[in-house]
């Protein structure tokens, strides 16, 4: 099983939680042996527990001596028996103390001789009780208050369970705590794995095991792990030292009726095996059914907006309902097998003590046992049953965790498609606060053998230059960024970032050169200044500062009470979609980055804080190099090198105004976004009226007076 070997790290404890279970259970299973001695002797023998008495009278001991019975040994009696001269009575010695077990065989026959009891037929057990009664006798000729005699033993008795009680009491304890302890850092273990083996996963792994199941694998099945370990430690190592200790203490109470527990726990595994034949199948099945129940529910939650907006919260309720649905029937399914357990158990330990009892009334009524004796059998014929009952119970339950460490192993073990070379090459130095980068003949696809999503890619940007991506949707601008960041890679061709090959490269230096703004921006929990800082741990608030006013956003951190400490929500649900963009836009910038990605990042941005952004991009950070993914001409018609992709290739490259001339796809899309003014003006190569018209027409949106910005040369305020 596998969950075994996550035990492997904690060999001390689980040895520790081995040697505390045997004391526990030498202390539990000392409770029938005493609940027994109470009844056969504290209440049937008055609490004489032995027929080699403490004391004895002269003429008692005169008639013990004198016997003539078989075996009798004269020596051993008069060395263990003295007389006490001012009693008149013989007393125990410790020698006879010491030897109290030969005593007893040799004096059962002479006492009850002596006290007239003797039987013909008296033999063995039968013997002993008849001789227990003639010492019962022999105390109370000598004075003894019987009553007290009893009541001390039963005293004496009852201390002594109370503390193998609390002994076993404190023992378990020691072992839960232990146990839970170690489960807890089993679990611990396993979420630290887990995470950082998910953060070495690039897109295609994360997909692959779809966000939902890692959640749930990550909690839902590293919780079962977590549980089964502690009922590994807590039942699964005591059930068998239970049992067996239960078997030790039958063999020495009354082997004879032995086979009545085998018969019993044959049944139990008949039962066990029957209920694993039928549950085992859905407990296979029950940890997809709660991956499909997450992926539903994170669905729901991730796009209520959309539901609410399309009227479809009653398609989705459905939709939910259902995965829900499948999951509680097999989850009653299960259960309801699980139900018939119990009462069959019940039966058949039901069935196992009116057993015991018919054969062993009959023994008692023989004098073959006692009736304590009986009482501790039934105990100890409970406790083996149970151990073995546990073990079959945990085989039931084993395979749901069983399945649930199979789901972590899968992770652990899935090999991960971008990682460090085994041989890194050192990180390029240019000295130059720009890198270059070049895509020569790069082709990819998103999963083996499937369609090329680029084809044939090839470009270089050099050092500060800017290069702009624009094409139609799905044309594969995104991934061009993404095949940077090497969060793919190529199919074929190489990408080189200072002339070296990006795969030769360890992820961290050459992420250390990126500034990545992903087209969906996110932000995470905690303050604005915590997220603009994300790419140091201890990040100078001059730095964060710089960064927000290159990004246009110190204007609204400035109207926040806390300024740049204001409280972020998770995912940035508490500031609005232009906001969000530009602290991911801040957070990029706020790095030691050579090369800045900046994927679709600027759509949400009107048109004069776009301008005002990218005029504070060359002002403040020049030399930078910059590839920029946009839908807008405005955009990109500043950029050093303008690629037109579509459908995955290269159509067009070059600047705003050889692609207006040259470029059929990017005269098309600058026809549906400029006017014909605006066209003309671009074809003529005057950029700067072409911005100033940009500028006029966001300052007019924003209520400014287009009068006075043509006064100011057209530029925003």
């Amino acid at each position: 099983m596998r969950i075994v070997k996550y035990l492997g790290p904690h060999k001390l404890a689980v040895f520790l939680i081995f040697v505390l279970l045997i004391g526990q259970a030498f202390c539990d299973l000392m409770l029938p042996n005493y609940t027994s001695q109470i009844v056969d002797v504290g209440i049937q023998q008055a609490g004489v527990e032995s027929v080699a008495v403490d004391e004895l009278s002269r003429g008692t001991a005169d008639r013990i001596a004198a016997t003539e019975a078989e075996g009798f040994d004269g020596a051993l009696f008069a060395d263990s028996y003295a007389y006490d001269e001012q009693a008149g009575t013989y007393r125990l010695t410790d020698y006879g103390r010491a030897h109290r077990q030969e005593l007893e065989a040799m004096m059962a026959l002479p006492l009850a001789e002596a006290h007239g009891m003797a039987r013909a037929d008296a033999s063995g057990d039968l013997l002993g009780q008849v001789a227990v009664a003639a010492a019962r006798e022999e105390y109370r000729d000598l004075g003894y208050d019987m009553g007290a005699f009893q009541m001390d033993y039963l005293i004496a008795t009852g201390l002594r369970m109370m503390g193998f009680v609390l002994a076993s009491m404190v023992l378990s304890g020691c072992v839960g705590f232990i146990a839970s302890r170690t489960g807890a850092s089993i679990g611990r273990d396993l979420r630290s794995r887990l995470f950082a083996k998910v953060m070495e996963f690039s897109d295609a792994e994360v997909q692959r095991f779809s966000p939902a199941s890692l959640i749930t694998r990550g909690t839902n099945d590293i919780q079962q792990i977590q549980m089964m370990s502690v009922m590994l430690l807590r039942m699964v190592l005591y059930a068998p030292v239970l049992a067996i200790g239960g078997i030790v203490m039958v063999a020495r109470t009354d082997a004879s009726m032995g086979w009545l527990i085998a018969l019993a726990i044959a049944g139990v595994f008949v039962l066990i095996g029957v209920l694993m034949a039928v549950v085992m199948p859905k407990m296979r099945i029950m940890q997809k059914l709660i991956d499909r129940v997450n992926l539903v529910s994170r669905e729901m939650i991730s796009g209520v907006s959309v539901v609410r907006a399309f009227g479809q919260q009653a398609r989705e309720q459905q939709r939910f309902d259902a995965a829900s649905t499948d999951l509680m029937r097999t989850q009653l399914f299960t259960n309801r097998a699980m139900t018939f357990m119990m009462p069959f158990m019940s039966l058949i330990m039901n069935l196992l003590t009116v057993g015991i009892l018919w054969i062993g009334a009959g023994q008692v009524d023989a004098g073959s046992i006692q009736t304590g004796d009986l009482i501790a059998f039934i105990t100890y014929a409970m406790v083996i049953v149970m151990g073995f009952l546990v073990l079959s119970m945990l085989a039931v339950m084993a395979p749901r965790a069983d399945v649930a460490a199979q789901r972590i192993q899968e992770v652990l073990e899935a090999p991960v498609s971008i990682a460090d070379p085994a041989d890194p090459a050192p990180l390029p130095r240019t000295g130059l606060p720009g890198a270059s980068l070049e895509f020569q003949g790069v082709s990819f696809g998103y999963e083996e053998g499937s369609e090329c999503v680029l084809r044939d890619i090839s470009f270089k940007v050099q050092p500060g230059q800017t290069c702009a991506f624009i094409g139609s949707t799905g044309s594969g601008k995104s991934t061009v960024l993404k095949l940077v960041e090497r969060f793919y890679d190529a199919g074929s061709g190489r990408i080189l970032l200072d002339g070296a090959d990006i795969r030769t490269l360890r992820l961290a230096d050459l992420r250390s050169q990126l500034g990545y703004v992903p087209q969906q921006s996110f932000l995470f929990s905690g303050t604005i200044a915590s997220n603009v800082g994300f790419a140091a741990d201890a990040m100078d608030p001059q730095r964060i500062d710089g960064a927000l006013q290159i990004a246009q956003a110190e204007a609204f951190v400035a109207e926040k009470p806390e300024g740049a400490d204001a409280p972020i929500a998770q995912g940035g649900t508490n500031v609005s979609g232009g906001q969000r963009q530009r602290l991911a836009i801040a957070r990029a910038l706020a790095s030691d980055a050579r090369l800045f990605l900046f994927d679709d990042c600027f759509s949400a941005l009107d048109y004069k804080t776009d301008a005002a952004l990218r005029r504070a991009l060359r002002e403040r950070l020049p030399g930078r190099t910059q590839l920029i993914v946009a839908q807008r001409i405005a955009t990109v018609m500043a950029a050093d090198l303008i690629i037109v992709l579509d459908d995955g290739r290269i159509v067009g490259q070059g600047t705003h105004r050889q692609l207006l001339a040259g470029c059929p796809a990017y005269r098309e899309i600058a026809e549906s976004q400029l006017s014909p003014a605006e066209l003309q003006q671009a074809l003529a190569g005057d950029e700067a009226a072409l911005e100033g018209s940009f500028a006029r027409a966001a300052a007019f949106l924003d209520g400014d007076d287009p009068a006075q910005m043509a006064a100011e040369g057209g530029e925003p305020r």
